[in-house]
């Protein structure tokens, strides 16, 4: 991807970026990217000073800057926004079970706390903001997907008030793989303590992406995003069952897999796109483009035109349609990850 992510430098060149939530899984793999392009700094804003310093101590990179703050205040974030010209909006409550226990407090960070990035990016005449959101948005039966879903439609009817200059957008992606709390580190935890896998039910489905191609999808939205649109990337899927086996089969796990069934605010397959969401979704190649739903639509010449993508299924771009990976694509995938490399090795001694 190295080479492929130079096409946006154009857009990175000599400007200052503020990543929020910036010291979490995809923070780290933007940064990465983003010192290749040239930019004149990247503020690094999120609430765990240990995490900052460990990043710092990493990068060692005068082009870092770190703030500690958190996005539920609108002081320390609009501070922080001070001279920015693009803003990736990753802070969020990602955890479903702890945002089931905690409501409020993912309404506070995932709704409230997006609310205050998008104002304060519109107060400090900010260029352009990518907000990520999750295929849990589509169809939410969890609080988790409930407060993005939410999320989305604060930068939607944001970006509609047209106070200001700054451009909102978002994206959307499915399972990031060796994401901090995802599938595959929790597997690797359950191998270290000598514990079988456990999987909910071995035919659900899960779209799989890597940390790369969520900073290649937010990169494609920074750079042409308009008003209210959310991008989606094409991406395979796999059963849990075929990505334990492969787990399995890499690291030769004896101990092998256990069942446990589907738990609360669950879901068989995953939706990026919502079968209602077909009439506005426009095929962009690699990426999905879905155009927000603006009071001024004329919506009868759909009845009688139609404006259905032909490459996406009428139930929508869900997980069980998308392009399914064989147990062996699964393995093949998984060795590609650098952090799977490691892990064998350690694994290994």
């Amino acid at each position: 991807m190295a080479s492929d992510i130079r096409r946006f430098i154009d857009h990175i060149r000599n400007k200052t970026i503020l990543v929020t939530g910036g010291t979490g899984s995809f923070g780290h793999t933007a940064v990465d990217h983003l010192l290749t392009l040239d930019p004149k700094q990247i503020i690094i804003f999120s609430r765990d000073e240990k995490k900052q310093f460990d990043m710092g101590n990493r990068y060692n990179n005068d082009k870092l800057k770190f703030v500690v703050g958190d996005i539920r205040d609108k002081e320390t974030i609009g501070y922080a926004m001070a001279g920015v010209d693009l803003v990736f909006h990753a802070a969020a409550l990602k955890q479903v079970p702890n945002c089931e226990f905690f409501p409020m407090e993912a309404i506070k960070t995932n709704a409230i706390g997006a609310y205050n990035v998008i104002n304060a990016a519109i107060d400090h005449e900010v260029e352009r903001v990518v907000v990520l959101s999750t295929d849990k948005a589509v169809y939410p039966i969890n609080v988790m997907g409930m407060t993005k879903a939410l999320m989305e439609r604060i930068m939607i009817a944001s970006s509609q008030s047209k106070r200001g200059k700054t451009v909102l957008c978002a994206t959307r992606y499915g399972n990031v793989m060796y994401s901090r709390g995802s599938v595959i580190p929790f597997f690797i935890d359950l191998m270290k303590q000598s514990k079988p896998l456990t999987i909910t039910d071995g035919k659900m489905t899960r779209f799989m992406m890597t940390l790369d191609d969520s900073v290649d999808l937010v990169l494609y939205a920074l750079s042409n995003g308009k008003d209210g649109e959310i991008y989606v990337k094409k991406s395979p899927a796999a059963t849990i069952s075929d990505l334990a086996k492969a787990m399995v089969s890499i690291f030769a796990y004896s101990l092998g897999t256990r069942e446990i069934g589907i738990r609360a605010g669950e879901k068989m397959h995953e939706t990026l796109i919502s079968a209602e969401e077909l009439l506005r979704t426009e095929d962009c190649g690699d990426y999905f483009r879905i155009h927000p739903e603006f009071s001024k639509i004329d919506y009868r010449k759909y009845y009688f035109e139609g404006n259905q993508n032909a490459d996406v299924s009428a139930s929508g771009y869900t997980s069980e349609n998308t392009r399914q990976l064989s147990q062996e694509e699964m393995e093949k995938t998984l060795l590609s990850l650098e952090e799977i490399k490691k892990d064998l090795e350690f694994i290994k001694k």
